[in-house]
């Protein structure tokens, strides 16, 4: 049989075989990297970013970005169903929208911390609301929330990222069993250090300064995001009834 004639296309051109990919913090880093694999698959993809101008650049086929904060539920509502209704369904979620402000709590600014727990604690929880009835109901679907190394141990001046990060594993974990006998996947990637922008939100240049020094141990360069990206894809596209709960992934020459 040929293999077009597995696939199903809509009046648009959309590949209906092949399922709404949603993707938060795409414009940089892990969520870039995610969209362009997901992408050359042909996957029709939400795209959701708070900075969108370089996205567009790209000209993904069968995509919709959109300019949303994750924080704020409404706007990230309204994007999802206007995808849905476009695409059909969400059938992944990747929660990858997340800051880094690293500090010590001796001096830190508080309103760091509550950047922090809004972006990557709520917004993750936003999204996974978001979607997950639909996925209950149609007794498929796949959430990965990008988490970090940082998630599963402590590093210094690391004390409220880390405590967002163990709080994605958690709610992770527990969202996980209260789906998993409705066959909906919820699964965690936690990656070690990795070339993205998220160093860059820290405010004390000391703490900079010494990341770069610890990243020199590594030869200079930590993980490339190309591999977040495809083994994300692997996970999802292993059978619904195999389910890697947990992925976590770094340099090889990371010691910590």
């Amino acid at each position: 049989m040929d293999s077009m004639s597995c696939q199903f296309f809509n009046n648009e051109g959309v590949n209906m075989s092949k399922k709404l990919v949603v993707i938060t913090g795409a414009s940089s880093g892990f969520g870039l990297e995610l969209a362009k694999e997901f992408a050359a698959q042909g996957y029709p993809m939400l795209l959701l970013a708070r900075r969108i101008d370089g996205l567009q650049a790209y000209n993904f086929k069968n995509t919709l970005i959109k300019s949303v904060d994750v924080t704020d539920y409404t706007s990230f509502q309204a994007a999802i169903a206007e995808a849905e209704a476009l695409y059909g369904k969400t059938d992944l979620l990747v929660n990858n929208a997340g800051i880094m402000l690293l500090g010590s709590l001796l001096d830190q600014n508080p309103d760091e911390w509550q950047s922090m727990l809004n972006v990557n604690v709520m917004g993750v929880l936003n999204g996974i609301q978001l979607v997950i009835k639909n996925m209950v109901a149609a007794n498929t679907g796949t959430i990965v929330n990008v988490s970090s190394i940082a998630g599963r141990k402590t590093f210094p001046n690391h004390a409220a990222y880390c405590g967002t990060k163990f709080a994605v594993h958690a709610l992770t974990e527990t969202v996980r069993q209260e789906v998993a006998l409705s066959n909906v996947r919820v699964l965690t990637i936690a990656p070690g250090a990795a070339e993205t922008e998220l160093l860059s939100h820290t405010t004390s240049q000391e703490i900079i300064d010494g990341y770069n020094e610890w990243k020199e141990t590594m030869g200079g360069k930590s993980l490339d995001p190309k591999y977040i990206a495809s083994s994300v894809r692997f996970m999802y596209e292993l059978p619904q009834e195999v389910s890697i709960r947990e992925l976590v992934i770094s340099a090889t020459r990371q010691d910590a």
